[in-house]
């Protein structure tokens, strides 16, 4: 029986990957916010693996999809930083997610994990994209950026484009979440 839940959950996880990877590739971009920032709805699979088998099966799935976009598509600098960042996003997300879902397993749970995931994700990626994210393109890129213009980056575009995005993954997830969760086994 155990043996048959564990193979149930691995194809559920690469399924649920599978569908991300192809969800990533119907990005946006926000008309007020700089171009390199797109909206995509992949991060809703992995939540829901994720309040279903728990916090390190959602990462899961973010790796997976990640790992598949840089194979298929690649990355302009030919390392996978977007993949990364990415793949950063998401496991904050999660984790703010489903920290707050496993102590409340409802939906007013899980408005208020992705909530505080999205505020989490918001702060964690700007912090990232100050220190480790922008200056790695930076170099991969051969440009630069004073401190200034990277600060008004993050203040305008960055941490308000992970919010907004953060709301509509919320927006999204929310009716998702309660027209599944009588058909599936979630908590």
């Amino acid at each position: 029986m155990k043996r048959k839940k564990s193979l149930n959950q691995a194809i559920l996880i690469s399924v649920m990957s599978a569908i991300a990877f192809i969800i990533q590739y119907f990005d946006f971009p926000l008309p007020f916010m700089p171009p390199f920032l797109k909206i995509d709805f992949s991060e809703i699979p992995a939540l829901l693996i994720a309040i279903m088998f728990g916090p390190s099966a959602g990462i899961m799935v973010e790796f997976l999809k990640n790992t598949l976009h840089f194979i298929i598509k690649g990355s302009e600098t030919g390392i996978p930083i977007g993949q990364m960042a990415n793949f950063l996003a998401g496991t904050i997300l999660i984790l703010g997610t489903t920290l707050v879902y496993k102590k409340k397993s409802t939906k007013g749970g899980l408005i208020l994990g992705l909530i505080l995931g999205s505020i989490s994700m918001a702060i964690v990626m700007s912090i990232a994209n100050y220190y480790l994210i922008l200056p790695f393109y930076e170099k991969m890129l051969n440009y630069s950026t004073t401190a200034s213009e990277k600060l008004i980056l993050i203040i305008s575009g960055i941490g308000p484009f992970n919010i907004i995005k953060g709301i509509i993954i919320t927006t999204l997830m929310v009716p998702i979440y309660s027209s599944l969760k009588p058909r599936l086994k979630i908590n």
